[in-house]
């Protein structure tokens, strides 16, 4: 019996390239994406994009496979940013865009995450209708003869994607010295090219993939080149991105991190001060540091948080038609601007913001103060237990109250692992590591 196929997590499907992830399962899911979502269009136009790991082609051949199988025309746009493809789909009005890419997995890791024709990310429930095909894709309708999809591939669409970054930057980086790690994944390019173009001094490192180095001692999940290059450069800001380029950290003159908490704050304020702000509010995570919080509540804006992961974020920010949110790791969300998280976008408007304001970056993020922030995970052997145990219910239910606000603790099971992800933040360091460490010891004993 052959192994069952992987499910949907919060970003498509991901696994070890070859291994979970093979050209069957890429050709599978592209059959199974092309009968559902093809079924209520006459399109027939998937945009396929990908970034610069070794995997890639490998996968998209299967995928290419599986959607001209079941009768849809499947465009390949090459190496190209996750947001590109998400925009792209809108404007071309195609079936579906599609991205083969983990984000900021290392290279062996690979991903195939799908964009409705809206732009965003799939629902759940079109998830599992995939799903529910998959596993009966060799009873799928299939068409034949002239009905047969036919592969096409139009790297020009990396052009037209530059031009909409321009777009959204209505303003000039002359006389800015910036410096960009690119990840060595999708960015490595356009990047460059678009913000020299605006006028900067541009220094870019981490920006000759190779199919094995993206976002190895690189990128937005490892800045510490970042800041290096930024103190030498002499640079106003450096920008980080991760593989896919669906987001970035940023470092600021002195090459002190701007985190994604900082950069909502930042646009936020900044936006509020335009009386732009409508809704006054900021969607995050759980994960997000109390002193964004503070921040924005002195302004009197609102934050909403939700639970780990962007695509929660979106829905949140949607029902509330909320205009800024996003998370810690620099997955920002501006619906105004572009449908997706995009780190171009991200880092254009920080800039945005400081040459408008004539402000460094150091004192822009300074209003930020970030509190003290403990996480820790607890391996047990059922990762879901500890919700029905009345014990640990009541033990998290007395550590809300000895936090300064209740939804500064966050007790969550991993997704994946049998772990349990306990999470505190204060103002008062000592309270923290105590309502972390005492639950997780009583989760640990008893869970």
């Amino acid at each position: 019996m052959s192994a069952p196929f992987p499910k949907f997590g919060t970003d498509g499907i991901r696994g070890v390239a070859n291994e979970t992830l093979t050209p069957h399962v890429a050709m599978v899911l592209g059959m199974s994406a092309a009968y559902v979502l093809g079924r209520h269009s006459s399109e027939r136009h998937f945009l396929v994009g990908r970034d610069t790991r070794l995997s890639g082609l490998m996968l998209l051949a299967g995928l290419n496979a599986g959607l001209s199988s079941m009768g849809a025309i499947p465009i390949s746009i090459g190496v190209i940013p996750t947001p590109a493809v998400a925009r792209l789909t809108l404007r071309h009005k195609a079936v579906s865009g599609v991205v083969i890419s983990a984000s900021h997995n290392p290279y062996e890791d690979n991903g195939i995450k799908f964009f409705g024709n809206d732009g965003r990310k799939l629902s759940d429930e079109v998830e599992e209708e995939i799903e529910n095909a998959m596993s009966q894709w060799e009873t799928l309708p299939r068409p034949s003869a002239a009905n047969i999809g036919v592969p096409r591939q139009d790297e020009s669409m990396r052009e037209e994607y530059l031009e909409l970054l321009l777009s959204t930057a209505d303003f000039s980086l002359k006389g800015l010295r910036i410096v960009l790690d690119c990840a060595n994944g999708a960015a490595y390019d356009i990047a460059p090219k678009l913000f020299s173009e605006l006028g900067a001094d541009v220094c870019v490192i981490h920006h000759e993939p190779d199919g094995v180095n993206i976002n190895l001692d690189c990128g937005s999940t490892h800045p510490a080149h970042l800041c290096q290059k930024t103190k030498e450069f002499g640079a106003d800001a450096g920008l980080a991105f991760d593989g896919d380029c669906d987001r970035v950290m940023m470092c600021d003159e002195n090459g002190d991190i701007v985190d994604g908490d900082k950069m909502m704050a930042i646009c936020a304020l900044n936006m509020k001060k335009r009386s732009v702000l409508n809704p006054a509010a900021v969607v995050a995570t759980v994960m997000s540091n109390a002193g964004l919080e503070v921040a924005l509540n002195n302004a009197d804006i609102q934050l909403i948080r939700t639970d780990v992961g962007d695509r929660y974020v979106a829905e949140e920010m949607h029902r509330i038609h909320a205009l800024i949110g996003g998370e810690q790791s620099g997955h920002i969300l501006l619906p105004n601007l572009t449908p997706t998280g995009d780190g171009m976008v991200t880092g254009l408007q920080i800039l945005k913001v400081m040459r408008n304001e004539g402000k460094p970056l150091s004192e822009l993020a300074s209003v930020v103060r970030t509190c003290p922030q403990l996480l820790k995970n607890v391996r047990v052997k059922d990762r879901l237990a500890w919700k029905s145990d009345p014990v640990i219910q009541k033990a998290i239910s007395d550590a809300r109250s000895k936090l300064t606000r209740p939804e500064w603790l966050s007790v969550r099971p991993s997704g994946t692992e049998p772990l349990v992800r306990v999470m505190a933040q204060d103002t008062d360091a000592e309270r923290v590591e105590e309502v972390v460490h005492s639950l997780c010891d009583l989760i640990r004993a008893t869970a």
